[in-house]
């Protein structure tokens, strides 16, 4: 890897009901809930949500049943995301229809409110938090920063940093895990939960301890400037990421993570953050469908 080198490791393309970084959660999660005796997966999230979309097709794949919340209003038409959950046929509780945008934490109450109504009607629930984020999910990106380091050798060099979206901080806690050192990792925070300082380093070293890994050393490094008006909120800079990466590399990201991701990749390279001579991986976790949602229908149109 040359010294100023910017790699895209192509976690979108993995080939789980549409692509995205939680498919290495999932090989970790769905074997934990296959040998708890599972019969159900649960979990939840927002609206446009990749982790319940992918833990849906999952399911599916093993036989399993699939409950999921869903914070917000059930859109009269389905669009993006939530027009692949329905094609996947979870059961589907949309939660919080009236209180306005749902917290994080809210969201997990009700994750596991279904699964105790689940226990209790007899069934075996197997819970996911948000984005797959438990210290069994991040296995996969302890497993995936081995692979990056493998992938680095094979070209003569090392890794300086990589670069992802911070959701719920599992795939940023298991890279710095993975890696050895909370500084080789920038999570650009998206919004959805507002702690990211403080669970990933706790969760990076939960996860190196269930790998057997030392503690990762080195402080977190998250950027919370591109959050804008919030989750899933649309930024300028965003939208010019995304035209950025489509147009110089034939790159399609999104506008909830990846794009906000490399808008925070750019800021950093801009401002020497990320120096000109190191070697950088942008880690694209997937995404696209949010881009067919009915709320980004014109957003990435050119003025």
């Amino acid at each position: 890897m040359e010294p100023g080198a910017l790699w895209v490791k192509r976690d979108d393309l993995t080939g789980l009901g549409a692509g995205g970084n939680k498919a290495r959660k999932l090989d970790y999660l769905c074997a934990a809930a296959l040998d708890a005796g599972a019969d159900v997966l649960v979990t939840g999230g927002g609206p446009q949500s990749n982790h319940v979309r992918m833990t849906a097709a999952a399911a599916n794949r093993l036989g399993l049943d699939c409950a999921v919340v869903m914070a917000g209003p059930r859109p009269g038409v389905p669009t993006g995301n939530v027009l692949l959950v329905e094609l996947l046929g979870p059961s589907v509780e949309w939660i919080g229809l009236n209180e306005g945008p749902m917290d994080y934490y809210a969201i997990e109450a009700a994750i596991d409110g279904t699964a105790e109504r689940l226990a209790a009607e007899g069934r075996r629930p197997y819970r996911m938090p948000i984005g797959g984020a438990s210290a069994v999910g991040a296995l996969g990106y302890v497993h995936a920063a081995a692979e990056l380091r493998a992938q680095a050798a094979g070209t003569g060099g090392d890794i300086d940093v990589v670069v992802v979206a911070g959701g719920s901080g599992g795939t940023h806690a298991g890279l710095a895990a993975g890696l050895g050192d909370l500084g080789l990792v920038l999570g650009v925070d998206v919004g959805a939960r507002p702690d990211l300082d403080v669970v990933v380093p706790a969760k990076a070293a939960e996860v190196a301890a269930l790998a057997g890994l030392p503690a990762p050393q080195g402080r977190v490094r998250v950027d919370h400037d591109r959050v804008g008006p919030g989750y899933g909120g649309a930024t300028e800079e965003c939208r010019q990421a995304l035209l950025l990466a489509a147009r110089t590399e034939g790159l399609i990201l999104d506008p909830v993570y990846t794009g906000k991701a490399m808008a925070g990749l750019i800021a950093a390279r801009s401002d020497g953050t990320i120096g000109p001579g190191a070697r950088t991986v942008f880690l694209h976790t997937g995404g696209m469908p949010a881009l067919f949602a009915s709320a980004y229908a014109a957003w990435g149109r050119e003025a």
